[in-house]
């Protein structure tokens, strides 16, 4: 079967806490693409040797680093599970997630009218 074919899961999931591979931030995901969902200019924008392929999940981050609150857009390949059991202080957290369990936010109820 030709890899373009095949499914891939996402191997990290909604509320999960995750760190990035590389840079020096991490954050929680709140979304995740099953591929690349972004513009293109985006994509180019990364430096050809480290910029990721397509055909990943892509995930979205209530990302954080040490001076800063900000969403990050994310591939798979470049993800590893944050082990710290730190809370992430991004400010949208807690409109979004309960409580912080053993590396996963719950996910919180939606309240439809």
């Amino acid at each position: 079967m030709a890899h373009s074919l095949m499914h891939r899961e996402a191997k990290f999931c909604i509320g999960q806490v995750v760190r990035h591979r590389i840079h020096p931030f991490r954050g929680v995901v709140f979304d995740v693409d099953p591929e690349f969902a972004n513009t293109e200019e985006w994509w180019q924008a990364i430096p050809e040797e480290s910029r990721p392929v397509k055909d990943q999940p892509f995930y979205h981050l209530l990302a954080e680093n040490e001076t800063s609150y900000y969403h990050a857009y994310v591939s798979e390949q470049n993800l590893l599970p944050d082990e710290t059991g730190d809370p992430v202080e991004h400010p949208q957290v807690h409109e979004l997630f309960g409580e912080l369990d053993g590396g996963q936010y719950e996910i919180a109820s939606i309240q439809t009218h």
